[in-house]
């Protein structure tokens, strides 16, 4: 198969490579410097390869999966302590304090349907034109790869500015769905649909996504950071779990999961945690890392205040966030001799603080979007909570996770008195094992759980309005079907 270039250029620097490229226009006719045409944009198979690769820069942005989406997500649970009260870097968001007019919550929806509307032009270019200059092949491969990134940027969005699926069972107002290309100003009314049409949405992304997503790109970087067949599947795992609909969970993870251990793929790219986790970031193109966002070449980086490292770093960075000491690493169930203690340091002070990323400047550490392990463990719970018993099969996964970590640890089904104290086992080793990640905000607001209480935080209940971000004034005062 043929080996794609490692190329992450935002479209529309894109655009601007191929203005420069083309040819001169008389003065009578001036070229635009800021826009080319899709005839131009879409003229070459290398051009259009270059836009795909561009829809990919455009989710790991600083202020999407880059940095910001994952620590919003983290702070906002239990597990850390602002430390410098400083208000460009998430201290509103850490105590529920964010109006619509902040510029964290306009930021990330902006740069969120920015991405969004880059794959609707994206897909229109190629049915007006690339299509034909591609091939069948890959124009299949190309739309596919551009639904799975629409598929991606909706879930980020509706996680954070509208109520979780379990709150009406998705009847709630969502999002304004934009599926056709915004290229000229005014063109932004849009109502929002339900939280119920919006996940409709993105599971029909991601269906065609997956039917039209090669197995393998044979490349482990590119299978790491360019979506194929078990990407989309296993996004679909996540959004099911977000959905609370158990059945399909387990349909789908079934799909990138054997049947017995040691747990696998069976197709396509041979998934399967890796043996070191701690290797897991900093090899970063593992059997485990499903789908990351990476930071490899020059320029490339998240931008200043929006790096992971910089978050949770108090030295390589700005430690704006330490480790709260009665969060997660507090629970006596979690061995000193457990390697994923190693990402867990305390300085002279008595501070403890996450290194799970630790690269300091230019901070090039990648970001994990979706890992196997993460796959199991919404497996194991999807079996617990669709039987509601003790499942087997559900300890049998969940021991997969903690022994490739902590080998002296063994759960069994005496350890459990009912299925509820299952699956709260399992929510603790999320806890445990995506620590830093992205995860527990997620895992709290699917299943409409109270924000407890985090040092001078206060509890927040699915009934606060802060429960959910407020809604962003760039969408409203230009949106007056809002």
């Amino acid at each position: 198969m043929k080996k794609y270039k490692y190329i992450y250029l935002f479209a529309a620097s894109a655009s601007l490579l191929l203005a420069t490229a083309s040819c001169n226009k008389t003065k009578l006719n001036p070229a635009s410097s800021t826009s080319v045409p899709d005839d131009v944009k879409f003229a070459t198979a290398d051009r259009v390869e270059h836009l795909v690769n561009g829809l990919y820069s455009n989710i790991k942005t600083g202020n999407l999966w880059g940095g910001r989406y994952l620590i919003y997500n983290d702070v906002r649970g239990e597990n850390f302590i602002n430390e410098t009260n400083n208000v460009v870097t998430a201290l509103a968001i850490w105590n529920f304090t964010v109006t619509g007019s902040d510029n964290e919550i306009n930021s990330t929806w902006n740069d969120g349907y920015a991405a969004i509307n880059q794959v609707n032009i994206f897909l229109a270019g190629m049915a007006e034109k690339g299509n034909a200059v591609v091939g069948d092949d890959l124009a299949k491969q190309y739309a596919g790869e551009a639904k799975f990134i629409r598929a991606l940027a909706y879930y980020t969005l509706v996680q954070l500015y509208a109520q979780p699926y379990i709150n009406g069972n998705g009847s709630q107002p969502g999002l304004p769905l934009r599926l056709t290309p915004i290229t000229t100003a005014g063109s932004n009314n849009l109502a929002r649909s339900s939280v119920a049409d919006v996940y409709k949405q993105i599971l029909q992304d991601l269906n065609d996504a997956e039917t039209a997503l090669p197995d393998t790109y044979d490349d482990a970087q590119l299978n790491t950071t360019r979506a194929h067949r078990s990407t989309a599947i296993a996004l679909k795992t996540k959004v099911y779990l977000t959905m609370t609909q158990y059945d399909n969970v387990i349909t789908e993870a079934n799909k990138i999961v054997s049947a017995g251990a040691p747990f696998h793929t069976e197709f396509g790219v041979e998934h399967a945690l890796a043996t070191d986790i701690v290797n897991v970031f900093s090899a970063y193109t593992t059997t485990e890392s499903i789908f990351s966002a990476p930071f490899t070449g020059a320029n490339e980086q998240p931008g200043t205040q929006n790096q992971l490292a910089y978050y949770y770093l108090p030295d390589l960075g700005n430690g704006e966030f330490s480790l709260n000491d009665d969060g997660v690493i507090s629970d006596p169930g979690w061995k000193s001799t457990d390697a994923r203690r190693s990402f867990v340091t305390t300085d002279g002070d008595g501070v403890s603080w996450l290194t799970k990323y630790p690269t300091g400047s230019p901070y090039t550490d990648w970001a994990p979007v979706i890992r196997y392990s993460e796959i199991l463990l919404d497996l194991a719970e999807a079996r617990a909570r669709s039987t509601n018993s003790v499942d087997a099969q559900a300890i049998v996964l969940l021991n997969a996770v903690r022994h490739r970590s902590d080998p002296t640890t063994t759960f069994t089904a005496g350890d459990f008195a009912n299925a509820a104290a299952l699956e709260n086992a399992i929510l603790q080793e999320r806890n445990i094992e995506f620590l830093g990640e992205g995860v527990r905000g997620l895992d709290i607001t699917r299943l409409g759980l109270t924000f407890i209480k985090k040092g001078s935080a206060a509890a927040v209940a699915p009934s606060d309005p802060g429960y959910i971000f407020p809604a962003p004034t760039s969408e409203t005062q230009y949106n007056t079907s809002w």
